[in-house]
Protein backbone atom coordinates (compact mmCIF):
# COMPACT_ATOMS: atom_id res chain seq x y z
CA UNK A 1 0.00 0.00 0.00
CA UNK A 2 1.36 3.96 -0.68
CA UNK A 3 2.70 5.46 2.00
CA UNK A 4 0.40 8.28 1.31
CA UNK A 5 -2.73 6.12 1.81
CA UNK A 6 -2.74 6.06 5.24
CA UNK A 7 -1.98 9.14 5.73
CA UNK A 8 -4.57 12.48 6.76
CA UNK A 9 -2.58 15.36 5.61
CA UNK A 10 -6.10 17.44 6.22
CA UNK A 11 -4.99 18.91 9.73
CA UNK A 12 -1.31 19.64 8.20
CA UNK A 13 0.20 18.62 11.52
CA UNK A 14 1.57 15.70 9.88
CA UNK A 15 2.47 17.45 6.34
CA UNK A 16 4.84 19.70 8.59
CA UNK A 17 5.81 16.85 11.06
CA UNK A 18 7.45 15.13 8.13
CA UNK A 19 8.44 17.90 6.39
CA UNK A 20 11.04 19.33 9.82
CA UNK A 21 11.57 15.58 9.75
CA UNK A 22 12.63 14.95 5.89
CA UNK A 23 13.47 18.25 4.28
CA UNK A 24 16.84 19.84 4.83
CA UNK A 25 16.89 22.67 7.01
CA UNK A 26 18.96 24.25 5.69
CA UNK A 27 19.59 25.72 1.94
CA UNK A 28 21.57 23.29 -0.20
CA UNK A 29 25.31 23.78 -0.34
CA UNK A 30 25.72 21.97 -3.64
CA UNK A 31 23.62 24.25 -5.76
CA UNK A 32 26.77 25.18 -8.03
CA UNK A 33 28.13 21.60 -7.87
CA UNK A 34 27.98 20.77 -12.41
CA UNK A 35 28.13 17.00 -11.37
CA UNK A 36 25.22 17.05 -8.60
CA UNK A 37 22.59 14.57 -10.18
CA UNK A 38 19.19 16.53 -10.31
CA UNK A 39 15.53 15.63 -10.11
CA UNK A 40 13.38 17.40 -12.55
CA UNK A 41 11.77 18.13 -16.16
CA UNK A 42 14.19 15.48 -17.80
CA UNK A 43 12.88 12.22 -15.11
CA UNK A 44 11.53 9.45 -17.15
CA UNK A 45 12.44 12.06 -20.84
CA UNK A 46 15.90 11.27 -22.11
CA UNK A 47 15.07 13.28 -24.90
CA UNK A 48 14.59 16.30 -22.53
CA UNK A 49 17.88 15.27 -20.41
CA UNK A 50 19.89 15.94 -23.40
CA UNK A 51 18.33 19.02 -24.14
CA UNK A 52 18.65 20.53 -20.16
CA UNK A 53 22.13 19.66 -20.27
CA UNK A 54 23.32 21.73 -23.32
CA UNK A 55 21.38 24.66 -21.92
CA UNK A 56 22.96 27.20 -19.61
CA UNK A 57 22.57 26.77 -16.11
CA UNK A 58 20.46 29.36 -14.14
CA UNK A 59 19.48 29.66 -10.56
CA UNK A 60 16.37 30.28 -8.91
CA UNK A 61 14.02 29.98 -5.84
CA UNK A 62 10.33 29.12 -5.66
CA UNK A 63 8.26 29.34 -2.63
CA UNK A 64 6.11 26.20 -1.83
CA UNK A 65 3.45 27.82 0.43
CA UNK A 66 1.24 25.36 2.31
CA UNK A 67 -1.32 27.47 4.01
CA UNK A 68 -1.94 26.59 7.62
CA UNK A 69 -5.83 26.01 7.44
CA UNK A 70 -8.42 23.52 8.98
CA UNK A 71 -7.63 21.95 5.53
CA UNK A 72 -4.29 23.04 4.14
CA UNK A 73 -3.96 24.29 1.08
CA UNK A 74 -0.78 25.12 -1.38
CA UNK A 75 -0.83 28.72 -2.90
CA UNK A 76 -0.32 28.99 -6.75
CA UNK A 77 -0.49 31.41 -9.13
CA UNK A 78 -1.13 32.08 -12.65
CA UNK A 79 1.25 33.91 -14.92
CA UNK A 80 0.20 36.31 -16.74
CA UNK A 81 0.21 35.95 -20.96
CA UNK A 82 2.79 38.33 -21.99
CA UNK A 83 5.64 36.75 -20.29
CA UNK A 84 8.68 35.90 -21.83
CA UNK A 85 8.83 32.11 -20.47
CA UNK A 86 6.23 30.31 -18.57
CA UNK A 87 3.12 32.36 -19.97
CA UNK A 88 -0.28 31.68 -18.83
CA UNK A 89 1.33 28.63 -16.86
CA UNK A 90 0.38 27.94 -13.39
CA UNK A 91 3.12 28.58 -10.66
CA UNK A 92 5.01 28.74 -7.08
CA UNK A 93 6.18 32.41 -6.60
CA UNK A 94 9.73 32.66 -7.28
CA UNK A 95 12.46 34.02 -9.63
CA UNK A 96 16.16 34.10 -10.14
CA UNK A 97 18.90 33.91 -7.20
CA UNK A 98 19.89 37.77 -7.00
CA UNK A 99 23.38 38.47 -5.72
CA UNK A 100 21.94 40.21 -3.14
CA UNK A 101 19.49 37.38 -2.11
CA UNK A 102 21.79 36.36 1.42
CA UNK A 103 19.79 32.37 0.87
CA UNK A 104 17.49 30.75 -1.05
CA UNK A 105 14.66 31.56 0.98
CA UNK A 106 15.33 35.21 0.50
CA UNK A 107 14.51 35.09 -3.03
CA UNK A 108 11.40 32.57 -2.64
CA UNK A 109 10.19 35.67 -0.32
CA UNK A 110 11.16 38.20 -1.85
CA UNK A 111 9.54 37.15 -5.25
CA UNK A 112 6.56 36.19 -3.53
CA UNK A 113 6.26 39.68 -1.94
CA UNK A 114 6.81 41.21 -5.27
CA UNK A 115 4.58 39.06 -7.54
CA UNK A 116 1.48 38.72 -5.04
CA UNK A 117 2.60 41.09 -2.23
CA UNK A 118 2.42 38.03 0.63
CA UNK A 119 3.77 39.65 3.63
CA UNK A 120 6.73 37.51 4.88
CA UNK A 121 5.63 38.29 8.64
CA UNK A 122 3.01 35.47 7.61
CA UNK A 123 5.76 32.91 6.67
CA UNK A 124 8.25 30.69 8.25
CA UNK A 125 10.76 28.16 6.63
CA UNK A 126 9.99 24.51 7.37
CA UNK A 127 12.45 22.77 4.81
CA UNK A 128 14.46 23.13 1.53
CA UNK A 129 13.36 20.21 -1.27
CA UNK A 130 15.66 18.35 -3.44
CA UNK A 131 17.18 20.69 -6.13
CA UNK A 132 14.92 21.00 -9.33
CA UNK A 133 16.07 21.23 -12.88
CA UNK A 134 14.03 22.44 -15.43
CA UNK A 135 14.06 22.36 -19.21
CA UNK A 136 14.87 25.35 -19.96
CA UNK A 137 18.40 25.05 -17.53
CA UNK A 138 17.17 26.45 -14.25
CA UNK A 139 18.46 25.30 -10.89
CA UNK A 140 15.46 25.37 -8.89
CA UNK A 141 15.32 25.87 -5.26
CA UNK A 142 11.95 24.35 -3.49
CA UNK A 143 11.88 26.44 -0.27
CA UNK A 144 8.88 24.91 1.73
CA UNK A 145 7.41 26.83 4.29
CA UNK A 146 4.13 27.93 6.53
CA UNK A 147 1.96 30.59 5.89
CA UNK A 148 -0.39 31.45 8.34
CA UNK A 149 -3.94 32.32 7.75
CA UNK A 150 -4.34 36.37 7.37
CA UNK A 151 -2.64 38.09 5.12
CA UNK A 152 -3.91 40.13 2.28
CA UNK A 153 -2.76 39.30 -1.78
CA UNK A 154 -1.91 41.92 -4.29
CA UNK A 155 -1.16 40.53 -7.23
CA UNK A 156 1.50 42.46 -9.78
CA UNK A 157 -0.54 42.50 -12.97
CA UNK A 158 2.44 42.53 -14.76
CA UNK A 159 3.60 38.94 -13.71
CA UNK A 160 0.31 37.41 -12.39
CA UNK A 161 -3.11 37.01 -13.99
CA UNK A 162 -4.47 35.27 -10.93
CA UNK A 163 -3.80 33.46 -7.05
CA UNK A 164 -5.33 30.15 -6.10
CA UNK A 165 -5.29 28.11 -3.68
CA UNK A 166 -5.53 23.99 -4.00
CA UNK A 167 -6.45 21.61 -1.27
CA UNK A 168 -2.55 19.91 0.11
CA UNK A 169 -4.88 16.79 0.40
CA UNK A 170 -5.32 16.73 -3.57
CA UNK A 171 -1.88 17.64 -4.34
CA UNK A 172 -0.29 15.07 -2.21
CA UNK A 173 -2.56 12.04 -3.15
CA UNK A 174 -0.53 9.60 -5.51
CA UNK A 175 -3.90 8.93 -7.72
CA UNK A 176 -3.71 12.80 -8.78
CA UNK A 177 -0.52 12.18 -10.33
CA UNK A 178 -0.85 11.92 -14.14
CA UNK A 179 1.81 11.38 -16.86
CA UNK A 180 0.85 13.54 -19.64
CA UNK A 181 2.67 13.92 -22.87
CA UNK A 182 2.87 16.50 -25.79
CA UNK A 183 4.88 17.47 -28.73
CA UNK A 184 7.19 20.71 -28.05
CA UNK A 185 10.00 22.08 -30.31
CA UNK A 186 9.90 19.09 -33.04
CA UNK A 187 9.94 16.09 -29.83
CA UNK A 188 7.45 14.39 -27.56
CA UNK A 189 8.17 15.31 -24.17
CA UNK A 190 6.58 13.30 -21.06
CA UNK A 191 5.91 15.64 -18.01
CA UNK A 192 3.96 15.31 -14.17
CA UNK A 193 0.29 16.58 -14.52
CA UNK A 194 -2.16 17.11 -11.94
CA UNK A 195 -5.82 18.80 -13.33
CA UNK A 196 -7.56 20.58 -10.66
CA UNK A 197 -10.89 22.00 -11.91
CA UNK A 198 -9.98 24.56 -14.94
CA UNK A 199 -6.63 24.95 -13.51
CA UNK A 200 -3.88 22.57 -15.32
CA UNK A 201 -1.09 22.27 -12.78
CA UNK A 202 1.89 20.71 -14.76
CA UNK A 203 5.71 20.99 -15.94
CA UNK A 204 8.14 22.38 -13.31
CA UNK A 205 5.36 23.31 -10.58
CA UNK A 206 4.44 19.51 -10.68
CA UNK A 207 7.32 17.72 -10.83
CA UNK A 208 7.98 19.90 -7.89
CA UNK A 209 5.03 18.83 -6.14
CA UNK A 210 6.06 14.70 -7.15
CA UNK A 211 9.27 15.26 -5.73
CA UNK A 212 7.99 16.60 -2.53
CA UNK A 213 5.06 13.80 -2.32
CA UNK A 214 7.84 11.14 -2.98
CA UNK A 215 10.40 12.79 -0.33
CA UNK A 216 7.55 13.09 2.70
CA UNK A 217 5.37 9.90 1.77
CA UNK A 218 6.84 7.10 -1.11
Amino acid sequence: MDAAANNDVTSGSDFFARAREKLSPTPPTNLYDEHLPLRGDHDGDQALRALSEIKPVRYAAVLVPVINRREPSVLLTLRTDNLSTHAGQVAFPGGRIDDTDATPAETAMREAEEEIALDRRFVSVVGFSDIYLSGTGFRIVPVVARVEPGFELKPNPAEVADVFEVPLQFLMGPENHQRHSREWRGMMRSYYAMPFGDRYIWGVTAGILRVLYERLYA
